[in-house]
């Protein structure tokens, strides 16, 4: 596609280019359109105390009982979701398959 000076798309008439929006003739420009994509940070906290619900579950490193947990669907939609545990002190992550 070539465009007009006005931003119009040119067609072509016989042997010359006519702009639809202004009507010019032969006056032609070449434009590359290209996209940037933009870059998303992945900010980590791992200081701060996780908003997750806190279950009763032990942990095999440090023995304490409280651990949060989550649910995310890794397998296809049929099976049931992996369910994941953090403890609560020391920060070990586990995951239980239903």
């Amino acid at each position: 596609m070539q465009f007009c000076k006005c931003g119009g798309l040119l067609v072509a008439e016989g042997n010359k280019f006519v702009c639809r929006t202004c009507g010019k003739e032969g006056d032609k420009v070449d434009v590359k359109i290209t996209s940037k994509a933009s870059q998303k940070e992945t900010v980590v906290i791992e200081n701060n105390k996780p908003d997750l619900p806190v279950m009763k579950r032990q942990c095999k490193k440090c023995e304490n009982d409280q651990a949060y947990y989550w649910l995310i669907q890794t397998r296809s939609a049929d099976e049931p979701p992996t369910q994941f545990f953090r403890c609560t002190v020391c920060k070990h992550t586990w995951r239980e398959y239903k």
